[in-house]
């Protein structure tokens, strides 16, 4: 949740970034409506509290004829103390649920309007261009034996899949190359819970407006994640973090599911746009005044990742009505789709200040020793499902086979190509000696 201190200092700002987002400003004024109803709550709790505690000293002081009279008095002030905390328990949630209610304040350059406003800040890489008719993902996949989506949706239904043989064998090279450069970068690695309680949820602003796209296992009140930062942000909960020397990252490995509604039409065919696949998220925590620079690493990072994949792609700043909840700022990089003849989003990454943070209950100690709390930011090094979409799209080669980064090569036993028919070889470790 943004800063209640930002809301009662600067409620235009605020109401421009609602503006900006083309969310309802008048959710300010509630707020702020909301914050003055709790403070004068708690005044007229502490104030007959005060009474209430003077009055129990005065029973002891009072004459035998006063007592009746001052005994009647704090029995009625019990009853209107009584009555004020549960008033100042009411204020308390009005005003939680008002402050939920507004997103992050946005950055100051963030391009305004929505999904198709976003602004290219470069792109890197030539698209390929092909000498025979371009084939989409699946059409290829099918034929290496890579994707079955008829078995998928057999087995779970529609935008489930298998990866099989050379598909999976690419799953877990990607997964091996994206954990080792994080690795490399000092990220920690971590794998990540897939299941998680309502309060980390709700902490990194995946619920309220968002809970179409949400899967919940409402027996046990769990709820499948759509990326490991859910986990991630969670796992430092109500903690004091040491942030001396710098950001802390971790780099998290999990299942993510997406209900994906609203979304039925897009990309329906191949493995663009389904409801699980895994992933490599960045996450960090940082002291508030390095989030910017922290932004910009984390998105170097991801390019280096997509560099490395030999991919052509452009980098996007996002545009405040399609930022989600919690993110301040967010850049896409955008790689080609040759059967598509577009950029389509394969990672993002996002500053979300200490929007989190502030829910979650993350602290870090200042040079004076004071807590404060930290800010939090996400990356996307790899979406496994969609990064094998486009490697097998780019890579594709005239005689059904598929070219292989050099990046990849060590974990798919150092073939150069994925063929039709193939067989699988796996990188064996040396035992020598």
């Amino acid at each position: 949740m943004i800063d209640l201190r930002l809301v009662r200092e600067h409620p235009d700002l605020v109401k421009a970034s609602q503006r900006a987002r083309g969310a309802d400003e008048s959710r300010v004024d509630e707020l702020l409506a909301a914050d003055a109803a709790r403070r004068d709550a708690v005044k007229r709790a502490d104030d007959l509290r005060a009474e209430q505690k003077a009055a129990s000293q005065a029973v002891r002081k009072a004459s035998p004829e006063e007592r009746p009279a001052v005994l009647e008095r704090a029995r009625a002030l019990a009853a209107e103390v009584k009555e004020a905390e549960e008033a100042l328990r009411a204020a308390d949630a009005t005003l939680r649920e008002a402050h939920l209610r507004i997103p992050n304040v946005v950055h100051d350059g963030v391009p305004p309007g929505g999904e198709d406003d976003a602004v290219t800040l470069r792109t890197v890489g030539e698209v390929p261009t092909y000498d025979f008719p371009v084939r989409d993902h699946l059409e290829i996949g099918e034929a290496l034996g890579a994707i079955d989506m008829e078995r998928g949706a057999k087995v779970s239904g529609a935008r489930f899949y298998f990866l099989t043989g050379p598909g999976a064998m690419l799953e877990f090279a990607l997964a091996q190359l994206a954990i080792g450069q994080a690795v490399s970068a000092g990220f920690t690695p971590v794998v990540a819970p897939a299941l998680v309680k309502p309060a980390a949820m709700e902490g990194t602003g995946f619920l309220g407006e968002h809970d179409e796209e949400v899967y919940r296992v409402e027996r046990d009140d769990l709820y499948l994640v759509g990326t490991s930062e859910v986990a991630l942000a969670g796992m430092r909960s109500n903690e004091v973090l040491d942030l001396s020397g710098g950001p802390l990252r971790y780099a998290g490995w999990s299942s993510c599911f997406r209900r994906e509604a609203g979304s039925y039409g897009k990309d329906t065919r191949g493995i663009i746009r389904v409801h699980w696949f895994d992933k490599v998220e960045m996450f960090s925590f940082c002291r508030p005044e390095e989030a910017a620079e922290e932004h910009l690493r984390l998105l170097a990072w991801e390019e280096q990742f997509l560099q490395a994949l030999e991919l052509p792609y452009r980098v996007v700043d996002i545009a405040a009505g399609d930022l989600g909840t919690s993110a301040a700022r967010k850049y896409d990089i955008e790689a080609w789709f040759p059967s598509q003849g577009t950029y389509r989003e394969l990672t993002s990454t996002s500053d979300c200040t200490t929007f989190q943070a502030r829910r979650l209950g993350t602290r870090y100690r200042d040079a004076d020793g004071r807590n404060q709390t930290a800010a939090t930011l996400n990356g996307t090094l790899c979406a496994i499902a969609r990064t094998v979409a486009c490697l097998l799209e780019v890579h594709q080669r005239a005689d059904g086979s598929v070219y292989v980064p050099k990046a990849l090569r060590p974990w798919l036993g150092g073939v150069e190509a994925l063929t039709p028919g193939m067989t699988l070889v796996a990188p064996v470790p040396s035992h020598d000696g």
